[in-house]
Order: structure tokens, then C-alpha cells, then sequence
């Protein structure tokens, strides 16, 4: 795993990577291959509904079993309320009409942390670690989690 101060790592979600976008007043949530989430997970919508119009976030849709793990079985098998959906943001792409990509990773979860999330009662922010790649790798194994992401604080 790359090493470094210039790299952050957080969790590897075994879920669903999904964009939520809000324009003209509407949420949708759809996969990267533009697959539609909107319908099956309405709950996600009502939590998104106070995210500015004409911005987007990055996240991922995330089933979470009783003991408060991700679950790939529960997030595909999810048909009813009884299951816990969370829907974890880590990105923002675009900010009330501002694409944002020419901005670093470390701005652009900034601003998300501290402009965005505080809005959206119900979503998850996906919070980054500040150790080294052994150590985060270390805790994912003994916590048995599905993996860990490494991402450059000034990628674009």
C-alpha cells in the first residue's frame, strides 16, 4: 500500500458505489454505469433532499447487519425496511452548479465534510485515517472489513 503524508486511507464498503445528484429540486441516485437506484432506495432520497441543487456527491449504498458491519448478502437480498441502508458520501464532484474536479481531493472532502454533511441528517461521511498504509491494512484485517482505499490528498 502507497506510503507517505501525501496519502489518506478510509474504509472499503462492500456496497454499492452510487452518485446522488440533485437538480431542479429532485434527488436520484444511480451507479457509475448509470444504473437507476432511485426507486430502490427511497429512504437514501428523503436523507439527500437538503443537498443544494445542481450538486453531486460521490458516496456508496451500504447494508449494514445487526452488529453494525457491511453486508454485500444483505445490501443485494434488500427488498423491505427492515434493513439498515446507509448511504456513505466521500466525494463531491459538484457544489450548486461548480463543477469541482480541477480542485484537490483534500479541498473538495473539506468542503464536503464541513459544508455538505452538516445539511444531510441520515448520511454518512466516510471519514479518512491519518496512519500509515500498514496500519490501516492492519485494523481492516483484524476487524475483518472488506479492504482499505488509499487516495492522494492532491489528486484531482
Amino acid at each position: 500500500m502507497p506510503g507517505g503524508v501525501e496519502w489518506e486511507y478510509e474504509l472499503k464498503f462492500d456496497g454499492y458505489r452510487a452518485l446522488a445528484v440533485k437538480k431542479r429540486g429532485s434527488v436520484t441516485l444511480f451507479s457509475r454505469n448509470q444504473k437507476s437506484f432511485t426507486a430502490r432506495f427511497p429512504n437514501l432520497l428523503t436523507a439527500l433532499d437538503d443537498l443544494p441543487d445542481e450538486s453531486v456527491i460521490d458516496g456508496e449504498i451500504v447494508a449494514v447487519d445487526g452488529s453494525g458491519r457491511p453486508s454485500f448478502n444483505l445490501l443485494q437480498n434488500y427488498a423491505n425496511n427492515t434493513t439498515s441502508i446507509r448511504f456513505f458520501a466521500f466525494d463531491i464532484l459538484m457544489w450548486r452548479g461548480k463543477e469541482l474536479g480541477g480542485r484537490p481531493l483534500d479541498w473538495r472532502r473539506d468542503l464536503l465534510k464541513t459544508k455538505v454533511m452538516p445539511k444531510l441528517t441520515g448520511i454518512n461521511y466516510s471519514e479518512t485515517f491519518d496512519v500509515t498504509g500498514e496500519e490501516m491494512l492492519a485494523a481492516v484485517r483484524s476487524q475483518r472489513l472488506e479492504g482499505a482505499i488509499a487516495n492522494r490528498r492532491d489528486s484531482l
